[in-house]
């Protein structure tokens, strides 16, 4: 049996950028200081670059805890005062009842079943006004 997605994953997560859109696909778990690193280089790209949205795909990850979903909700908050709206695609049923158990509502995330309709979920949103790093949010 191939234990793929639930060996921690070391190192460097990559962040790739799709037009206005970062992507970052999560596979198994992640070791606390990789989901730190990631948190920083999502800031760091986002100020670089100017992109107005962040999805991170999680369907690859079996199991959030407290720490992870707590740094989802930081890479949100952090996104959005930078001017980026954040969405989480692919969450697994499992996963969405550990965050309920946990009482992680992670707010400033909206959520996508797929990849696909996160990123449709992203360009409905009304573009971003860059002068002065300003954006106005719709209700």
């Amino acid at each position: 049996m191939n234990d793929a997605h639930s060996r921690p994953v070391t190192g460097h997560v990559p962040v790739l950028r799709l037009g206005d859109v970062l992507l970052v696909t999560l596979q198994g778990d992640l070791h606390d200081s990789t989901a730190q690193q990631l948190q920083q280089d999502l800031s760091d790209t986002i100020v670089r670059t100017g992109v107005r949205g962040v999805l991170i795909d999680i369907s690859g990850v079996e199991i959030v805890d407290s720490f992870l979903g707590r740094v989802l909700a930081e890479i949100a908050a952090q996104a959005k005062l930078l001017a980026a709206r954040t969405v989480v695609a692919g969450m697994r049923p499992a996963v969405a009842i550990t965050l309920v158990e946990l009482g992680l509502t992670l707010p400033g995330l909206s959520t996508a079943l797929s990849t696909e309709a996160g990123m449709e979920l992203l360009s409905q949103q009304a573009p971003a006004s860059r002068a002065g790093g300003a954006r106005r949010e719709s209700p």
